[in-house]
């Protein structure tokens, strides 16, 4: 059987069907619609498919425009905007049933040094001195959407270990920030590629959530609706998605309708790695609209 890690892999790396044109199959994970990490590493891998230097990508500026089908690919049309002396841009367009559900900019950097400096890391234990989260009771698990229990119940590629973990299914109100350590669940090649679309993956999650905490509502009530709007990614230093990452998030504000998060990944050794943004919706609906 095809582990979740190999599927992903799979999921991330596309069919060229010309220059610059990429399709990408799409995974039905749990979520209503494509999951957005899903659209985001498959933007950059064909991105960094259309790089003909070594130029690693240092950003990522994102809008979500449109719900995905999970039933049906996803053409990437990669425009090759600059290639300077240091810098290339690329723009990528990804389009579903002959419209444009989303598109990004990602920015690339020739090697080269410079002045540095980070902040420091959260103190905070380290994921072997965390329990994994505990399995959700059948009888509650059965009380959830059929697409729910699906994304609660099935062993994903990451694992996840929440410094302060929260109970979604009946959240508490609390300030909003949160710590998760994660990792891909095996261990895979070295291609720095691979892994900068492993984190753009994994990026979408648990960021977006954090704007909820203050409100004690969750993903999974029936009468949330949530959905990503725009998303950036920011690579600072080396890394790999198959070893602990810290992603140390919150949420400034939320209003209209919309929350706002921030996102710092940094390695066990407190290296920062990558800083993350997102905006989403966020709407309560009425019980009786849900």
């Amino acid at each position: 059987m095809t582990s979740p890690v190999s599927e992903l892999i799979e999921l991330l790396s596309l069919e060229q069907l010309e220059d610059n044109l990429f399709r990408g199959q799409s995974r039905d994970i749990g979520t209503k619609y494509v999951f957005g990490g899903q659209v985001l590493g498959q933007a950059l891998s064909a991105a960094q498919a259309t790089m003909d230097a070594p130029r690693p990508a240092h950003s990522l500026h994102a809008y979500f425009l449109r719900a995905g089908d999970i039933e049906a690919p996803i053409v990437y049309d990669v425009d090759r905007t600059r290639d300077g002396g240091s810098f290339s841009v690329r723009r990528v367009t990804a389009i579903q049933h002959g419209k444009v559900i989303f598109f990004c900019a990602a920015s690339f950097q020739q090697p080269e040094a410079g002045a540095e400096h980070q902040l420091s890391m959260p103190e905070v234990p380290k994921p072997d001195d965390l329990e994994p989260a505990p399995a959700i009771p059948p009888e509650k698990l059965a009380l959830l959407p059929t697409k729910v229990q699906r994304w609660l119940d099935r062993m994903g590629p990451f694992e996840f270990r929440h410094v302060y973990p929260r109970d979604e299914l009946n959240p508490p109100k609390r300030p909003p920030f949160q710590q998760v350590w994660f990792r891909l669940a095996q261990k895979v090649g070295d291609a720095p590629e691979l892994h900068r679309a492993l984190l753009a993956y994994a990026s979408d999650f648990h960021l977006l959530g954090t704007a909820t905490f203050p409100h004690g509502i969750s993903y999974y009530q029936p009468n949330v609706q949530m959905a990503s709007l725009d998303h950036a990614l920011w690579f600072h230093r080396d890394f790999r998605a198959d070893d602990w990452l810290l992603y140390s998030i919150d949420s400034p504000s939320a209003q209209g309708a919309r929350g706002l998060a921030r996102g710092q990944v940094f390695d066990r050794h407190g290296n920062l790695v990558a800083s993350t943004a997102q905006e989403g919706m966020i709407r309560v609906l009425p019980q009786a609209q849900a």
